[in-house]
């Protein structure tokens, strides 16, 4: 690509408007622009880019055996509400509908269809297994986009699913895509983490993340000092903290706590540490108050809370609520006597003579046991912490960030039960089809490695991801020789077959710098006064200048790319 009357343009400045590295850089560079919250245009440069992603995707997905089509992303409602997930989607789901009145919505994923379209295909355990994908536009309403190409409402998704007549094939597709998922990851050059993750609005028996390793990252990564354990905070599995000694059970004491509500408060006012106390947290859970208890120091994991009550909506109580339940204030709820069910933390059940609320505004209870409630049930309820014991080795957790980037799901049988989708086995008796879920964001993908390529010039992009592999900048466009000689070299690298960016506009020469090193190219030539010496300057994108010989600089240059 020659610069001069291409479309091609940079931004000096930070972009007021853009809350991550990576976004700023990519409007900057002109890869993105926004056009509207959570939507952006990708532009010819970033363009190339997500291609190169696409690319990768494309030849391991091949590799599998798996086979590219197109779903149309405007799709009747009823399909997903034959499904169970229109209700699971609500707002996030786009609606609208045709000239005659008939609800359509924009797909946020595919399953539905493709379980759909296997049916032309399936009707004996002889036709599978096999495998789809694709890349789609999918859409989904986000409440609060950010960070760019990380959090948006319309976007790029390769989406593939598996087809087998049992768990057993099942699970052997399952393998062969999660190893084209990890050489995916490792030729896109990122810094990743396999979690294991809640299944959400998917469903089905396991869920696993590709996590881009980045301060910027939404997901907490559970990650263990000493072993291999990785998850999700979100299904992250909590060893309960035992008492190392059993305590003779004190007298239940109501004592009057004014001002004080939140367990700092408490805390300071019993001269305790949060550990010594119980929090009772009033929950909605489908329109019905439940108490769930918890350490003093821990927080309620509302996954682990929703499986394990098997409900559908999870939120904290309203203030008319709580009242209702307790018959005080916000602040002072406890166990005993309320007026609703309570869930206890696993760790609770192992607590003495600990403090509550009272239910009564202004008191709490001191010297509590768990013979002094009853509670409806008790599991792993809350958030694993940092410094907690591994539940897979026992050494010490600590948390990092992450950006996900792909996805995968063992979907068993709940989509083919949903779209009837059946075939014969050997014995000529009807089961249900067993699916996989895979997928992976590409414009994800492109700005997770712009976070963790970031430097203070612009992106530092992996060679063959980088939008162009070579740029030849012209000091001087009044300089005829200067200008003959980068179309040569030009000519003669696009010819190999090298990506090459000529910057033949008439700029000063740092201008054209600093737009090559935004943008990221990771070699440069300059074409300057040198060439009446007969030489070209060669600099990588981080390395110091060298000079070569002109009649050298495309031999060098594909010595360097191994072409």
């Amino acid at each position: 690509m020659k610069i001069n009357n291409s479309f091609f343009y940079t931004l000096r400045e930070d972009v007021k408007d853009e809350d991550s590295i990576s976004s700023n850089l990519l409007v900057r560079a002109g890869f993105i622009k926004k056009n509207s919250s959570g939507v952006y245009m990708m532009l010819p440069m970033g363009w190339r880019v997500m291609r190169k992603i696409e690319n990768i995707i494309r030849e391991e997905m091949d590799a599998t055996g798996c086979q590219e089509l197109l779903m149309p992303a405007l799709i009747p409602e009823d399909v997903y509400v034959a499904s169970g997930r229109r209700a699971g989607f609500g707002k996030d789901m786009f609606s609208l509908k045709d000239r005659k009145g008939q609800p359509y919505v924009l797909g946020p994923t595919h399953e539905e269809l493709f379980a759909i379209a296997a049916k032309q295909q399936i009707r004996s355990y002889k036709n599978m297994p096999f495998s789809l994908y694709q890349f789609e536009t999918k859409f989904r309403d986000e409440p609060r986009p950010r960070y760019g190409l990380i959090r948006v409402r319309e976007f790029i998704m390769k989406d593939a699913y598996t087809f087998d007549k049992d768990a057993a094939g099942m699970d052997a597709a399952y393998a062969k895509q999660f190893q084209a998922y990890k050489n995916i990851m490792d030729r896109l050059h990122l810094n990743y983490k396999i979690v294991r993750a809640d299944t959400g609005v998917m469903g089905g028996l396991l869920s696993e993340e590709f996590q881009a390793v980045t301060p910027l990252g939404e997901d907490t990564l559970v990650l263990c000092e000493s072993c291999d354990f990785a998850s999700n905070i979100e299904v992250a599995p909590c060893v309960p903290d035992k008492p190392d000694h059993d305590e003779a059970p004190q007298e239940l004491t109501l004592a009057e706590t004014p001002n004080s509500r939140t367990i700092e408060e408490v805390a300071g006012f019993f001269h305790k540490d949060a550990k010594d106390f119980v929090k009772t947290l009033i929950y909605n859970i489908d329109g019905n108050p439940v108490a769930v208890m918890v350490r003093g120091d821990r927080d309620v994991n509302e996954t682990k809370l929703r499986k394990f009550l098997n409900a559908q909506s999870v939120e904290l109580a309203d203030p008319d609520m709580v009242v209702n339940a307790t018959g005080a204030q916000i602040g002072f709820a406890g166990p005993i006597n309320i007026k609703c069910p309570v869930y206890a933390d696993e760790e609770v059940t192992f607590m003495q003579n600990f403090i509550v609320g009272a239910n009564k505004t202004g008191y709490h209870y001191t010297n509590v046991n768990n013979k002094d409630f009853a509670i409806a049930g008790h599991g792993d309820l809350r958030n694993i912490m940092e410094g907690d014991i591994c539940p897979k080795c026992g050494g010490r957790i600590h948390f990092s960030h992450g950006i996900e980037v792909g996805n995968t799901f063992k979907l068993g049988t709940k989509y083919s039960k949903a779209m009837d989708l059946k075939y014969l086995d050997a014995n000529n008796t009807l089961q249900y089809v067993w699916m996989g879920s895979y997928g992976i964001g590409p414009g994800r993908a492109m700005a997770a490695l712009a976070e963790q390529n970031a430097d203070s010039n612009g992106i530092n992009w992996p060679a063959d991801i980088a939008p162009y592999q070579v740029a030849i900048v012209i000091i001087s466009m009044k300089d005829e020789k200067q200008v003959e000689t980068a179309n040569h070299i030009y000519d003669e690298l696009t010819a190999k077959g090298v990506e090459v960016i000529l910057d033949d506009r008439d700029e000063r020469p740092g201008v054209k710098f600093k737009d090559m090193e935004l943008i990221g190219i990771p070699y440069r030539i300059t074409v300057g006064k040198g060439i009446a010496q007969g030489n070209v300057e060669w600099k990588t994108r981080t390395s110091d200048k060298q000079d070569i010989a002109i009649d050298q600089a495309v031999e060098h240059v594909l010595s360097v790319l191994k072409k």
